[in-house]
């Protein structure tokens, strides 16, 4: 008889408590429910298993513990009673309420924010150097100020009689456990301080990989959207690449670049990037400036909604949100409404088509609508002009010279310091020529004066 081999065991799933609170005046893109539901996802994709749920709304928040001492007993019953190993809540905790909430529910329980978990999945997908370092400066900065919680055991080893952590006999004296708790910031700020340095060379390697790209004279397309609105399969669709997918929020970090053909014999270079989320973490914005920075410099956006999704419409507004955040909002898109595979009625997708301006109605999946996108993008990066008056610096030859290779030149004056050229551009050179474009002096305001001014 055979003898059997024991084969490895995955170690269970730890169980997790979701927390959401309906502050009344404060922005969201979902309700409340389906932002819960959103966070049961996340939490299931860093591996977590969901075992319940919590909401409450209110006026304003506790300045102590975010909701109301009664609810946070009751949240205390409910972790006990289903066993629950984390808590997550939904909103970010300042360092306040992060402090009373774990003395409250004592220090078997794991507490969470929507931040943290955010951080944690990306920990776990990032795969490239610049990636891991942009996620690494992410998590530093948002731990730093909640560093006191974090460190428990220095905190208690300062401090004697009933004075708090830090304290002697209640008097404000350093002891020893502050003095070890300012070694430790110290130690991350110089971290961080080292983090940003690298990554400034991951920026000035990108940017000079952009400018060779911008010398191949290849218009460049980024694709955006929600997380897991399905972008990497469409790139891998329309380059026959082999980016990763999984159908999990945030599968992909790294920003992958393919050349793609277009019909009539063009050719245009496409970047899939992160996908985003309501309630981006600002320090998630700040770490990825690099890799958003593909985004920011892009001819045309390829915005990739999942059309399939209940919450689609709230989702796209969360996108352009973070375009404008990104200084991005001026870039022309083109709306790729996505997976109308999974609807019912095939009408639903032309009506969404209507709703979206300058949209297009495509399954990545199976390939439904893919010669329709890449007739639009071929027609919006080569046959579509714009209207435009520009006042260039004589430094700006670059711009000068394609202005005159891909434009039609209408009107030219020799200024002081520039050139004013007024004509017609490829609606994919529109971004490159955004920060000159001139403004006739009856539409200055005397705030626009002021600030050319300083």
């Amino acid at each position: 008889m055979a003898k059997r081999v024991p084969q490895p065991t995955t170690p269970p799933r730890e169980r997790a408590f979701l927390v959401g609170v309906d502050l009344r005046g404060q922005e969201s893109f979902l309700p409340l429910e389906d932002s819960l539901t959103e966070l049961a996802l996340l939490a299931d994709t860093a591996g977590l298993d969901v075992v319940g749920e919590m909401i409450q709304r209110l006026d304003r928040p506790n300045p102590d513990t975010l909701i109301g001492s009664g609810k946070v007993q009751e949240l205390k019953a409910l972790v006990e009673e289903t066993l629950a190993q984390v808590v997550i809540f939904d909103d970010e905790l300042n360092p306040r309420h992060q402090r009373e909430l774990e003395e409250a529910l004592g220090q078997n329980v794991r507490l969470l924010d929507r931040t943290a978990l955010i951080l944690d999945i990306f920990a776990q997908h990032a795969h490239s150097s610049e990636g891991i370092l942009q996620v690494e400066l992410a998590q530093y900065e948002y731990y730093l100020p909640r560093l006191t919680r974090r460190w428990t055991h220095l905190a208690r080893q300062a401090g004697g009689g009933g004075g708090r952590a830090g304290s002697v006999g209640g008097v404000g004296l350093r002891g020893p456990g502050e003095t070890q708790l300012e070694v430790d910031r110290r130690q991350i700020r110089s971290r961080i301080a080292h983090l940003k340095r690298e990554l400034e060379k991951v920026r000035a390697h990108r940017q000079r990989y952009r400018l060779q790209r911008k010398r191949s004279r290849l218009p460049v397309l980024a694709l955006v959207g929600y997380t897991n609105a399905g972008k990497s399969t469409l790139i891998n669709r329309l380059a026959h690449s082999d980016v990763y997918v999984a159908d999990q929020l945030f599968a992909t970090l790294d920003p992958t670049t393919r050349r793609l053909k277009l019909p009539g014999g063009y050719q245009a270079l496409i970047t899939d990037t992160v996908g985003f989320i309501q309630k981006l973490p600002t320090t998630l914005v700040a770490a990825f400036r690099a890799t958003l920075e593909e985004i920011a410099d892009a001819d045309l956006l390829l915005h990739v909604v999942d059309i399939s999704h209940p919450n689609a419409l709230q989702q796209a507004n969360a996108v352009h949100s973070t375009l404008e955040e990104i200084e991005a909002g001026h870039i022309p898109v083109l709306t790729v409404l996505n997976k109308i595979d999974l609807l019912s009625d095939p009408a639903v997708a032309r009506r969404a088509v209507e709703n979206f301006p300058n949209a297009v109605a495509i399954s990545a999946r199976t390939g439904e609508g893919l010669p329709d996108l890449l007739g639009s993008i071929q027609r919006i990066l080569y046959e579509t002009y714009q209207s435009i008056t520009v006042r260039l610096p004589y430094q700006e030859g670059q711009l000068i010279s394609l202005f005159h290779e891909f434009g039609q030149v209408e009107r030219i004056e020799h200024e002081r310091g520039g050139v004013r050229m007024q004509g017609r551009i490829p609606g994919r050179l529109a971004a490159q020529f955004a920060p000159w474009r001139y403004v006739p002096a009856e539409n200055v305001t005397e705030q626009d004066d002021l600030e050319e001014e300083v």
